[in-house]
Formats: structure tokens, C-alpha cells, sequence
């Protein structure tokens, strides 16, 4: 499975940004999919996971990010909302088949690129 991560970029403080993963796989409803984030000198973080219709979120960003998916376009989606400049770190989808939510970077089997967020304060 192939995962291309987009959608990263510069913005103010208390805005909104959304990214976005494709896989390449045609099973991709059968993959649990998560975000994580990692900046600079700090280990990857877990963001949030989704299976099925289930979702699970990391500490730092519930109430204000979102994921979802949408299974004809082999896509998941991580919705941002309130950014901080803490926010700032580069991006990560990954994922698993699974039909839970991991929440640990060691639970998934493939990863995308990364994409970096920048907030500015």
C-alpha cells in the first residue's frame, strides 16, 4: 500500500487547515487509517485513527481536529481547526488492517511521506 500525504502549508494561529491521504489499494475500507506528528527533537505523536465508523484521538487534539474517510476515493482526511503554533510538525498518515484504532506508530504497516505544517503565531 502506497499512501501520499497532502494538503500542508503555512497558516496564522486559530486557523484551519485540512490534509488529506490516497492510498493505493483497492481494499481500502479494510484498513484502519491513522495521523501522527512528529517536530523537530520530539517522537512521534498519535494523532487520530479511524476503522469502519469508529475514531479515536490523541490527547493534544480532541475538539479540535477531525478525521474521516471516504471509501470510493481511498482517502482519509484530517480536518484541523483552532492551530497552534505547538501544531507545527510534519504530518504522517499511516496504515493497518486492522478493523480497530491503533494508536501506536509501531501497530501500522505502511506509512505516507509526510507533509509539513507550519503555524505561525
Amino acid at each position: 500500500v502506497q499512501l501520499q500525504a497532502s494538503g500542508g502549508g503555512l497558516v496564522q494561529a486559530g486557523g484551519s487547515l485540512r490534509l488529506s491521504c490516497a492510498a493505493s489499494t483497492r481494499i481500502f475500507s479494510s484498513y484502519a487509517m491513522g495521523w501522527f506528528r512528529q517536530a523537530p527533537g520530539k517522537e512521534r505523536e498519535f494523532l487520530a485513527a479511524i476503522a469502519f465508523s469508529s475514531t479515536k484521538y490523541g490527547d493534544s487534539v480532541i475538539g479540535r481536529f477531525t478525521i474521516s474517510r471516504d471509501n470510493a476515493r481511498n482517502t482519509v482526511y484530517l480536518q484541523m481547526n483552532s492551530l497552534k503554533a505547538e501544531d507545527t510538525a510534519v504530518y504522517y498518515c499511516a496504515a493497518d488492517r486492522s478493523w480497530t484504532t491503533p494508536s501506536t506508530a509501531e501497530e501500522y504497516d505502511y506509512w505516507g511521506q509526510g507533509t509539513l505544517v507550519t503555524v505561525s503565531s
